[in-house]
């Protein structure tokens, strides 16, 4: 396989809070350990509402119309992909939109994800999933932790 081209790729990501407060997390099925907020790209002529709403249904089997917005990130935040992981089709990272979403008790069906690129989600604390980030996400998701806790100020 070639060397990967040099974009990043378009996307959004979904920080879901249950009524307490905690953050899901999904953990990797080709990655073991790894915990990540749902994400995706972006499809053209997509809106990033739309498709931020329709990953996290894909990926968590959470309805859209069951996720009430609460926020949106103010600016795009980037990530780059270690090497190892970088492929023409995913570049070498993405440039996402961030949406934050509340979740109802009933709204989370979580202990049968839809099949894919998940095996497992987890309802936690915001310090914990930042602290359990991988290395090239840590910064951006401290960044959404420092922004999440500026929306709960303000409500």
């Amino acid at each position: 396989m070639g060397k990967p081209s040099r974009y990043f790729r378009a996307g959004v990501g979904a920080v879901v809070l249950d009524p307490r407060g905690q953050v899901l997390v999904l953990e990797r099925a080709d990655v073991p350990g790894a915990w990540q907020f749902p994400q995706g790209g972006l499809d053209v002529g997509e809106s990033p509402l739309a498709a931020v709403r329709r990953e996290v249904e894909e990926e968590t089997g959470i309805r859209a119309r069951a996720l009430r917005l609460v926020g949106q990130y103010p600016d795009l935040l980037a990530y780059e992909l270690p090497e190892a992981a970088q492929s023409p089709r995913t570049g070498i990272g993405q440039v996402q939109y961030w949406f934050y979403f509340e979740t109802g008790d009933g709204d989370a069906p979580l202990e049968r994800l839809p099949p894919g690129e998940f095996r497992a989600a987890r309802w936690t604390t915001m310090a914990r999933a930042v602290a359990g980030a991988a290395p090239f996400r840590a910064p951006l998701y401290k960044k959404l932790g420092r922004y999440l806790n500026a929306l709960r100020q303000t409500r």
